[in-house]
């Protein structure tokens, strides 16, 4: 048996001493600074013997460092100072003149020659009489390689790549010249075992067999794919050592998810008190990729319950034809309503980025509120236009929203009231100097009736709340009867403007002002309210603490806010 001196085993456990390390640069050139001392890293030396040992390597690498930025003539003066104990590697670097480049020649030879896929953007500092830089050269030839590999230029080859430098002569010329070869196709799309039809999972392809090969087109249908709900994994190949004859065979391999899930959440806002809400998914039932769901919302002043059954249309990921059924009963500040609906919905993404909504509804509501009560009955034509645009995430750092929501119904029609409604809403945040945030909110409505008080409650215009006029109650704002009971207006205007500021990670604190009402005639007084509120970005999205106060009217006093979900 060996044994181990116990000293040696000590020596071995001995951390490694490290020494400081100080460039210093004339003239000053914080560039060449930084890659000297990129180039060098860290100095392991616990002694001034052990640094002398380390001079000829660190001035053979101060001395590239230096050549990579374009100074060929630099001179380096190394010493150390310090302590025995505590050493100090001391590099003096007069850089001299740098080289400068003289000819730029990146030529583009073969079939992609003067396409798209070859628009190369050269940097700004590769150009004539500019500081000679290796990182341009290399970016250039890095470019014309990714580009290659992204359009399906897999035969293509660099005839000549040289960097001729001339200290003597103080320049440099760059000369690529790169062959293209042909560009590879994309062929056809071929799935491993799945229970999917080759027609539902077809509609996803966002190219055509034949159509030149591009990496984003593969990157896209696996994401497609991946974001249509139905698979716990999706991978896309296109594999180019497999190709006939210039076409690449396209292969994807899925993992189903389970078809069901189930969902149980809750939730508080001072608006409808604590609720909590089941939802079930059948997120395939079919080949064809037909799904189903149902979901209740179960609070003190609302109770829901809906049911859907979706079918994916062309393109699935964004359009589909969706049949609803639900069932809905309110009561908010003495207004009382039970309402059944039914109906489908046409759901497609335009090109232009909206999405579009088209619905078909029938809904009949029984409501009683101030002096008006009664049934109503309304086959309910609509459409919603909806844009949304953030930085992604539950917290986004800036965004906007667009809606538009125009509805009516014919009396005679099966309906039992003429009504035309519009709404629309414009919502922005912007974040400065990443701890100051603006948001924004504007919301308009209008609504045309000639029997206002059939009209059920769940089509007039209220504000008040969370989400509207803050220092106020849920939609305690909107015209009032004999009476004195609110019962909706014909006109909607809401606004509100907020700062927020982040004073500790994911803590910030807001102030804001809202300004609107609900009314029955565009120059009726509106309503102005203020207050402070504090912001905590939880892992579950964020939550809003408000104590709002209304400067129009002042008994109304101070009113606490407590809501949560993302802004968008």
């Amino acid at each position: 048996m060996v044994r181990l001196n116990p000293l040696l085993g000590l020596m071995f456990l001995a951390p490694l001493a490290w020494a400081d390390l100080e460039v210093q640069i004339e003239p000053s050139n914080r560039a060449v600074k930084r890659n000297i001392e990129a180039y060098i890293g860290p100095v392991e030396a616990g002694s001034r013997e052990e640094l002398r040992r380390l001079f000829d390597h660190a001035d053979q690498q101060a001395t590239q460092a230096a050549q990579a930025l374009g100074y060929y003539h630099s001179r380096n003066y190394l010493h150390f100072s310090g302590s025995e104990e505590d050493p100090t590697l001391v590099i003096k670097v007069d850089l001299g003149q740098p080289v400068r480049l003289n000819t730029i020649s990146v030529d583009i030879q073969g079939e992609g020659k003067g396409t798209d896929a070859f628009a190369l953007t050269l940097p700004d500092d590769l150009a004539p009489g500019k500081r000679l830089n290796h990182d341009n050269y290399e970016s250039v030839k890095s470019q014309i390689s990714n580009r290659a590999l992204r359009y399906g230029y897999f035969s293509g080859q660099y005839l000549k790549h040289q960097l001729l430098v001339n200290p003597d002569a103080n320049h440099a010329d760059v000369d690529i010249a790169y062959l293209t070869g042909e560009r590879y196709k994309l062929g056809e799309v071929s799935y491993t075992n799945t229970l999917f039809s080759d027609d539902l999972l077809d509609r996803f392809i966002p190219f055509k067999p034949g159509e030149p090969y591009d990496a984003d087109l593969v990157g896209q249908f696996n994401r497609d794919l991946l974001s249509s709900g139905y698979f716990n994994s999706v991978q896309v190949s296109a594999p180019a050592d497999q190709a006939v004859d210039g076409v690449i065979p396209v292969q994807v391999a899925l993992t189903e998810r389970d078809p069901h899930s189930l969902g149980f959440g809750g939730g508080y806002s001072t608006d409808v008190g604590v609720r909590t809400k089941f939802t079930w998914d059948q997120h395939y039932l079919n080949p064809q990729g037909h799904s189903r769901g149902a979901s209740a919302e179960l609070s003190q002043l609302r109770q829901e319950l809906s049911a859907f059954y979706q079918v994916p249309l062309d393109p699935p990921l964004t359009s589909n034809l969706r049949y609803f059924v639900g069932w809905q009963h309110e009561n908010i500040d003495d207004i009382e309503t039970r309402s059944l609906a039914t109906g489908a919905e046409l759901r497609k993404r335009l090109d232009s980025g909206w999405e579009r909504t088209l619905g078909l509804r029938v809904q009949n509501e029984i409501f009683s509120l101030g002096e008006d009560s009664g049934t109503s009955t309304l086959l309910i034509p609509s459409m919603v236009l909806l844009r949304t645009e953030t930085s992604g995430g539950i917290d986004p750092a800036r965004g906007y929203s667009m809606l538009m929501d125009v509805q009516g119904a014919k009396k005679g029609l099966i309906s039992t009231v003429d009504f035309a409604r519009v709404m629309g809403q414009v919502k922005g945040l912007y974040t400065l100097f990443d701890r100051h945030r603006l948001l924004g909110r504007l919301q308009l409505g209008a609504l045309a009736t000639n029997d206002f008080s059939n009209l059920p409650p769940s089509l007039r215009f209220f504000a008040g709340g969370d989400q509207s006029i803050r220092g106020y109650g849920y939609q305690t704002l909107s015209p009032v009867d004999s009476s004195g009971e609110n019962v909706g207006g014909r006109y909607l205007m809401t606004s509100t403007a907020e700062y927020q500021y982040e004073f500790i990670d994911r803590w910030r604190a807001a102030v804001f002002v809202d300004h609107g009402n609900a009314v029955d005639s565009p120059t009726d007084p509106l309503k102005t309210s203020v207050g402070l509120g504090i912001r905590w970005v939880s892992p579950i999205g964020p939550l809003r603490v408000d104590v709002a106060q209304s400067l129009s009217d002042p008994d109304e006093g101070y009113r606490i806010h407590f809501s949560m979900g993302p802004e968008f």
